[in-house]
């Protein structure tokens, strides 16, 4: 069936004309005489798209609908026509919402034209709303505790402010879904979040990569770049793991975000922008200043607001509501059937440590879901399936001791560290570089250089 249009005209020639035009298209039209008569017509079925005459019974009348409906239907797409146009007339009804303005005599094909691109845009418009409901849902904050709530409520308060934040927690706690939350709900949320992982970026390369850079900076710098700073003025910038930037890039870092103004590597042109940060780490920082790893200034200036991602063992009353959130994500990303969860399951999970926290908890969830047959998840013994297979762990101190060289001893430490922290994780690669700060890439190289993966 084609989409269904609403044409509100008092001349009946103009509704027959128009009407059987539209049709031949493959239109579904309805006809209305009047403003209350498109009411009634939209109460029966919401059309997709209005034409609204301007003049009906007196010149506001028009105009009158078309405000009404932007009030009871603001994504509803309207196309103006009047057969007494001006210019004036024609901005003040775009200015109230409607799509477009037709003069008559009608032109059927700039009809055509515009009833068409009005329902483009409107269906873009609805996809980008779909996207945004589906973005807000995947950064949701899931959970009821006094933690958790205390948490929201905090950031309910900071959010609409411009005011820098700081997000410390443990890995695996959210910071990342904080820093989501804080934009979106931001004056600032019309334009997309940009991301920085401090720690993933080589120290050559986080200059261009935060700053830009022009052409011809650097061997194979073939086209001008921007930068993260550039790309989020006006908007976020979240700079994720910031307590693993290098003391030197912290030093030109900290420049930036006093002045807000750079200039790009190789060029001289200095770029203003209007940044709003948010950063986030799992490290103490204040005992990384102690240490020297850490400026004392830079901390100062990001830790405007403060806020601390509990742990899941801080939480455990939100373990059920998280659980639900993942088994209704895993069944929408691979369209079957939603697996439930028993109470004994349940309580084995609320029971155990999370040491990975909620990310954690999510890997366990998923491979519950894989390695469960059925329908329902009655315990949580298919965690256990595998693990006579990892690696047994604990070497004699004494075959270290004995190794020939230090470089020996070394990779004889790394093995077992590595097929330790293997066993404790499941194997799970993933959960385990994040325990012991790699990232995954890097604990995949090295299991295959200490031959790990082939005992597996």
């Amino acid at each position: 069936m084609g989409k269904n249009i609403l044409l509100v005209d008092d001349e009946a020639d103009i509704r027959k004309s128009l009407g059987g035009i539209l049709g031949d298209e493959g239109f579904e039209v309805r006809g209305a005489a009047n403003g209350a008569g498109a009411f009634a017509a939209i109460e029966e079925e919401t059309p997709d798209l209005v034409i609204l005459d301007i003049w009906m019974d007196g010149y506001e009348q028009g105009l009158e609908v078309l405000q009404r409906l932007r009030d009871e239907h603001p994504y509803l797409p309207v196309v103006m026509i009047s057969g007494h146009g001006n210019v004036e007339t024609a901005v003040k009804s775009t200015k109230m919402g409607a799509f477009d303005f037709i003069e008559k005599p009608l032109s059927y094909e700039k009809v055509l034209l515009t009833v068409n691109h009005a329902l483009d845009y409107h269906r873009l418009s609805e996809d980008n709303l779909i996207l945004r409901n589906r973005t807000a849902k995947r950064f949701q904050l899931t959970g009821k505790s006094p933690a958790m709530l205390a948490m929201k409520k905090q950031l309910e308060v900071v959010a609409p402010t411009n005011a820098w934040v700081l997000i410390t927690g443990e890995n695996g706690t959210g910071k990342e879904l904080i820093a989501h939350t804080i934009h979106r709900l931001s004056r600032r949320a019309e334009r997309p979040l940009v991301e920085v992982n401090c720690a993933a970026i080589p120290e050559e390369l986080i200059e261009s990569e935060l700053f830009g850079h022009e052409k011809g900076a650097f061997t194979g710098a073939n086209s001008q770049k921007r930068g993260k700073f550039d790309l989020a003025s006006n908007s976020t910038l979240f700079l994720d793991e910031i307590g693993d930037m290098s003391p030197k890039t912290q030093a030109k870092i900290l420049r930036i975000l006093q002045e807000q103004k750079f200039e790009r590597v190789g060029g001289n042109k200095t770029i203003t922008v209007d940044v709003r940060v948010i950063a986030a780490t799992n490290k103490d920082l204040e005992e990384e200043i102690e240490k020297g790893n850490f400026r004392q200034d830079l901390y100062y200036r990001l830790n405007v607001i403060p806020v601390n991602a509990p742990p899941l063992r801080e939480r455990r009353e939100d373990i059920p509501l998280l659980i639900q959130d993942f088994l209704e994500e895993f069944s929408r990303e691979n369209a079957t059937e939603m697996k439930r969860i028993s109470d004994a399951a349940l309580e084995a999970l609320m029971a155990m440590d999370w040491p990975g926290n909620v990310r954690e908890l999510k890997n366990t969830v998923e491979r519950l879901v894989i390695m469960t047959p059925g329908r329902v998840i009655e315990s949580v013994s298919p965690l256990n399936a595998g693990r006579e297979a990892l690696p047994a762990a604990g070497a004699d101190l004494s075959e270290i001791m004995d190794a020939d060289s230090f470089r020996e001893a070394k990779s004889r430490f790394e093995r077992e560290y590595l097929k330790a922290k293997l066993a404790e994780h499941d194997g799970n690669v993933s959960a385990t570089a994040e325990a012991i700060g790699l990232d995954r890439t890097s604990l995949h190289k090295k299991m295959k250089a200490l031959g790990i993966m082939g005992e597996r």
